[in-house]
């Protein structure tokens, strides 16, 4: 099995994934074709939310909005995600496997040089792999576990062989923590690349400036001159300043005001239907979320249809309490939707031995736009099944280091992945460092390595189909709803589509745009 940048859909499998990428984007009103060509100059600014004074950017530990699209400003991924949810190469340029998927060899692209001057090799994604293997402290660990060896074959070719084998190793691949730096980086406050921009000038937390990189690899890329990032968090500044002309481009609109914003005629939002998904976060390892009768209580006490029609405003689907959405070809369409039904908690609160419970809600609108209105929405919900909570608002800054995966009782979101088995292994696998649940079950782990490895798409569904089941039924993660991408953009950026992997064109934005 062979691919490059035009032959690239693997069979079945790859053609099932773009029409799902294709049939889950849709713009508001119109947007710009594809027709219209690049033009060089300018000043893109950004506002975005989802930064905290403790961002920097080391490749292990990224995980909110800023860091990441600053990230994907300086440096290229091995495998990119394009908008119809295809992996296509980056620097790996091709690659090919064998019988069973185990043993993977990737072309390095050539040509490609640091910021620093260096070239590009095999020994920097060596590297930059090996970075999140062993007893790295990685999001990506339990990902790059997988990987049994890598090996350099040439300066130009790198040797993948996984403990089992995966069909899906490309997009795996495409994972932002896969980013690439050189061989031997570690000053992750000063960040070199092979991406379209130059840091300029960072204060974390509050802004940088990135200069386009003048020997950029990609053609149509990099059209800037200059790219200013400012950390806006609050969502009702972050929208001021879009209307205002401060910015040019804001992420995770309020929902309130996504109506609003439409008809302003300077003014384009830009809509995206992927796997991001909102989540009550219940930690099976602390009282008194270790008895599963309570978290079955907890899951029955939400009322998702409001908090869809009241929090998203509609721009989302209902979630089931696992996190693969509707648009994925693995999702159980026979698992029945939980329903709010408040005697049901209560039956569980009593096979828990409580004739009541009394929670903790942990909550910041750094978990997604509108958390803590969801928060309020689910205490009044929650009231009639004899569970009291009390919602404690947090600060956005340092919500991500202070609250999350520590916290018994919080809120969060996931962005997603482009498929099953990277979504499930990375919040759910006993070994992923990003399981926020801390939910742990040996079957579970079983049978996801044995799904991964299959080729027979069949026998991988029915595998997917029972994991989706025993994360309803057991799982720490209260999943009422996804929520649709919802940007907002100056009608002066051109080129902006929409993206089923995250906020701002898979938070590639600024690489890919230019300024009309």
């Amino acid at each position: 099995m062979m691919t490059d940048g035009t032959s690239l859909r693997i069979g079945r499998r790859g053609l099932l994934a773009g029409a799902a990428g294709l049939s889950a984007l849709s713009l508001l009103p119109g947007r710009l074709r594809a027709e219209e060509a690049p033009k060089r100059g300018g000043l893109l600014r950004m506002g975005i939310g989802g930064g905290s004074t403790t961002d920097d950017f080391d490749l292990r530990k990224l995980n909110d909005w800023v860091p990441v699209n600053q990230a994907y400003m300086v440096m290229n991924g091995l495998v990119e995600i394009d908008a119809d949810n295809i992996a296509r190469p980056e620097l790996f340029e091709s690659w090919e496997t064998g019988e069973g998927a185990v043993e993977w060899v990737f072309q390095v692209r050539q040509g490609v040089t640091f910021h620093n001057g260096k070239t590009l090799s095999a020994d920097d994604v060596i590297y930059s792999l090996n970075l999140h293997r062993g007893d790295s402290s990685s999001a990506a660990r339990s990902v790059a576990a997988a990987f049994a060896d890598v090996q350099k074959l040439s300066d130009h070719a790198v040797k993948i062989t996984l403990a089992s084998g995966n069909a899906d190793l490309p997009y795996v691949l495409s994972d932002y923590h896969f980013l690439v730096v050189p061989d031997g980086f570690t000053d992750w406050a000063k960040p070199i690349g092979t991406g379209p921009f130059i840091p300029e000038s960072i204060e974390p937390g509050v802004r940088a400036r990135f200069t386009r990189n003048p020997n950029y690899w990609k053609p149509g890329c990099a059209n800037v001159d200059a790219v200013e990032v400012i950390v806006i968090n609050d969502i009702a500044a972050r929208t001021n300043a879009l209307m205002s002309g401060q910015v040019h481009a804001i992420n995770s609109l309020d929902f309130k005001t996504v109506d609003l914003l439409a008809r302003n005629k300077n003014l384009e939002i830009v809509r995206s239907k992927g796997g991001q998904h909102y989540t009550f976060l219940m930690d099976c390892t602390q009282a008194p979320f270790t008895d599963l009768n309570v978290r079955q209580a907890v899951k029955h006490a939400v009322n998702r249809e409001q908090l869809l029609k009241t929090a998203l405003l509609g721009y989302g689907t209902l979630g089931n309490d696992h996190p693969i959405p509707v648009t994925d070809r693995f999702f159980n369409k026979d698992l029945a939707q939980r329903a709010y039904d408040p005697e049901k908690a209560k039956f569980y609160l009593k096979q828990a031995g409580m004739d009541g419970l009394k929670l903790t809600l942990q909550s910041s609108d750094a978990a997604f736009p509108g958390a803590v209105d969801a928060a309020a929405i689910y205490r009044t919900a929650a009231a009639p099944a004899g569970i009291d909570v009390t919602i404690q608002r947090e600060p956005a800054d340092g919500y991500w280091d202070n609250v999350w995966m520590k916290a018994p009782f919080c809120m969060s979101y996931w962005g997603g992945r482009p498929t099953a088995d990277q979504m499930l292994t990375i919040a759910y696998s006993s070994a992923s460092a990003q399981n926020d649940t801390h939910w742990a079950n040996a079957d579970f782990d079983r049978l996801l390595t044995e799904a991964r490895a299959l080729l027979d798409e069949q026998k991988r569904r029915e595998i997917y189909w029972e994991l989706q089941r025993m994360i309803h039924d057991e799982g720490g993660a209260m999943i009422p709803m996804f929520g649709d991408y919802l940007d907002g953009v100056s009608k002066k950026v051109k080129g902006v589509t929409p993206h089923p992997m995250f906020n701002l064109m898979g938070a590639r934005l600024a690489e890919k745009v230019w300024l009309g």
